[in-house]
Formats: C-alpha cells, structure tokens, sequence
C-alpha cells in the first residue's frame, strides 16, 4: 500500500495526469489506504475507484468511511461483481445504496446463456458493465469470440464500459511469466472502433501488429475518437509508466 499510493501520488503530479483514472482500492483495504494517504497528506483528495470484494452489504459501510475522509478521497466509481443471476432487485440495490453522482460499475458473470442479457440488464439500471480480461488461470482469459460478442452488445448501450484484469500491454501476446496468450489494451480499442463501424472485429482482436494497430487508432478522425472513448471508458492497470512507455514506442502520445 505505501508504494501504491507514492506511485499514485507521483504519476498524478506527473507529466501524464491526463491519462491517469482514479486509484483502485478494495473495501477490505481501504484502511490502508486512507492510513497511508494520512502519511502523505495530499495536496488534494484522490480520485477514488472502490472495489467491492466485501459484497454488496458492506458498501454503505465503506462509503459512510470515505465521506468522513473527504480531505484524502473523492469517490468516483463503485465496482462490483454481480451474482451469477443478474436479477432486477440486486441492481435495485445498488442504486440504492451507492449515490447518482458516484458511477456504478457491475462484472456480470462471463458466459452462459444469460451472459449477454445480464450485461444489457446492467446498463438498463444505469451501471456500467466490466469486462475481466484474465486471471490466474488460462481460462480466464476470454476468447476473441467472447470479446467480440461483448463489444457488439458495448455499442448498443447507452453507457460505457469498462475492462479489468490482464490488459498488462498494449498489444495482444503472451505473458512470459505465466504462459498466456493475453489481449491487448490497445486492440480493444481498435476493435471497439471497428465494432462501432461495421468492421472485422475478430481480425482486431487477433492482431500482435502494433505498429498496424497503431497507425489505425491514430487515422481515427476526431468524431470517431470520441465516439469510441464513448464506449470503451477506461481500463485497470497495475501501473501508469509501462502503458506510456508503450504507446509513446508506438508513437500514439
């Protein structure tokens, strides 16, 4: 947490703020977190994402907690994983207990017959849908077709999307360390671009040409751009420095 929190601090104040979402923290940690913010006494609140892995009835708990920390945070986001039932009260819920302001941000489960219908049930109630890219095992990592199905769904909804979990690059490739082919947070961009046009999204997806993918995010004219940024809304990463040293190898900052 102490080196969390100086790297937040740190790229907040850097060259490269304007990329730089809220800093992610689970509810069974944030009093680490506000401890160590405590220490560093920033010049302003921090932007906050609060992950819910304590379940839904521990939110008002975690919430009451961060308001009366407002000199150390600013709560932006709410995200959680939804039940593998992504019914009609349980989002009921959620609206209730996190406020309007705050966006909600719900993973339904992946796959399954009702995997696309909960991601549009979830937009419905005005939550944002999270898409898991990996995990600790092969399989969780989703396939091309999955992404594919998600980001035809993404396009139709009236708010964004988010992605978590195993976008480490930009461009698709294996991890060295685990083995796994992974995607790539820069296909996903293309590929949501694609989506959006009536495109092959699969062929986006697939691609480890990052100079190609690159050379097609930067032609985007200005509308498209937006129109992309519209959709896909940001993503999880463990670290601000490797994703810039990417793209600027890229050319794309």
């Amino acid at each position: 947490m102490p080196q969390a929190v100086a790297d937040h601090l740190d790229a907040r104040g850097g060259e490269y703020t304007g990329l730089l979402g809220p800093m992610l923290c689970k509810a069974s940690r944030l009093a680490e977190l506000i401890t160590e913010l405590a220490k560093a006494k920033p010049a302003s609140p921090v932007p906050l994402s609060l992950v819910c892995d304590t379940g839904l009835g521990g939110v008002p708990k975690a919430l009451s907690i961060i308001e009366g920390r407002q000199e150390l945070l600013a709560l932006r986001m709410v995200e959680m994983p939804a039940p593998s039932d992504v019914d009609d009260i349980w989002l009921e819920r959620v609206s209730e207990f996190v406020p309007e302001d705050i966006i909600r941000v719900v993973e339904p489960r992946r796959g399954g017959d009702g995997w696309l219908a909960g991601i549009r049930r979830v937009a419905e109630h005005g939550c944002w849908p999270k898409l898991r890219c990996g995990g600790q095992t092969a399989e969780s990592v989703p396939s091309i077709d999955v992404v594919n199905d998600f980001l035809a769904v993404a396009g139709t909804l009236d708010v964004p999307f988010k992605t978590t979990t195993g976008l480490h690059t930009a461009v698709r490739g294996t991890d060295p360390e685990t083995g796994f082919t992974h995607h790539g947070f820069l296909n996903i961009l293309v590929a949501t671009a694609r989506s959006l046009s009536g495109k092959d999204v699969r062929a986006a997806l697939a691609s480890t040409d990052g100079p190609a993918l690159a050379e097609e995010a930067r032609a985007l004219s200005d509308d498209a751009a937006n129109a992309v940024r519209d959709v896909f809304a940001s993503y999880g990463s463990c670290s601000l420095q490797d994703p810039v040293a990417e793209l600027e190898g890229l050319g794309l900052l």
